[in-house]
């Protein structure tokens, strides 16, 4: 088995952020981006903006979906919101694995408590929090891509998540990136140290 590195956070803490950074970073020590690989998760929802598919997620329909599921082509799943499924395919784990590559996960809070749980100390799981619920709020404003209807539902499914932190390796707060980014850089490499 491999290694695997998750990180979840409620939406708008900005994980998707500190992965990217952490994917375009030099190498140095023991962390080189080069040896890590994003895993694509699956979604029934909409693509956002300028996402593509089988980049940025795989955009299935709620049939498709539901469809892998019975025949348990799914590591985790989760019906995060009504109607809004999300899910790590099996298929991406032996793709990534296959490579010679680290996982890395950006996955909702309950998909990252899941994968842990599979994965036991082969994975680190990392949790963002915001510096305060205000910050989060404003970020998910000022993303300007979800309506106040779906703001509304993703701050009140954060109170929720952010509760479950302590169920995680290592809490990041995320009020500085370029400082957050460091901490996790640290983390991380302590992790791949490990045999």
């Amino acid at each position: 088995m491999g290694k695997a590195i998750l990180f979840s956070a409620p939406s708008g803490c900005g994980k998707t952020t500190i992965i990217n950074a952490l994917m375009g970073a030099t190498a140095g020590g023991r962390f080189n981006p080069a040896d890590l690989t994003f895993s694509i998760s699956a979604t029934t929802r909409a693509p956002r903006g300028e996402e593509v598919d089988g980049k940025d997620y795989y955009f299935l329909s709620r049939e498709e979906f539901m469809r892998r599921v019975e025949r348990d082509e799914f590591l985790e799943w989760e019906e995060v919101y009504s109607g809004t499924c999300y899910g790590t395919l099996k298929s991406e784990i032996e793709r990534i694995w296959n490579e010679g590559k680290v996982i890395v996960f950006d996955v909702d809070v309950n998909g990252g408590r899941n994968i842990k749980k599979y994965f036991g100390a082969d994975a680190l799981s990392i949790f963002v929090m915001p510096p305060s619920v205000e910050v989060l709020e404003q970020r998910l404003r000022s993303r300007g891509t979800d309506s106040e209807e779906a703001i509304v539902k993703r701050l009140a499914r954060s109170a929720e998540e952010l509760n479950q932190a302590p169920a995680f390796d290592v809490t990041i707060v995320n009020d500085d990136l370029q400082r957050a980014v460091g901490e996790t850089r640290q983390v991380i490499e302590a992790f791949l140290d490990r045999e």
